[in-house]
């Protein structure tokens, strides 16, 4: 997990509808693919397992 920079969030949020209210006042933490992939295995839920199927899977990088 890492914090993005400025320039990485100002990127990030340009993909999506941001709300009106303004936003966040802080820079947010993300994860990377393999942290994520690490916490689906750990976490106990269907949901978890689902995502880490997901990531396991060559082709479903190219959906993000």
């Amino acid at each position: 997990m890492f914090q993005l920079n400025i320039n990485e969030y100002e990127n990030l949020k340009s993909h999506f509808a941001t709300s009106s209210w303004g936003g966040t006042r802080k820079l947010p933490y993300v994860f990377t693919e393999q942290g994520v992939a690490m916490l689906s295995s750990i976490l106990n839920s269907e949901q978890a397992i689902k995502v880490n199927i997901h990531i396991i899977r060559p082709d479903s990088y190219r959906d993000y």
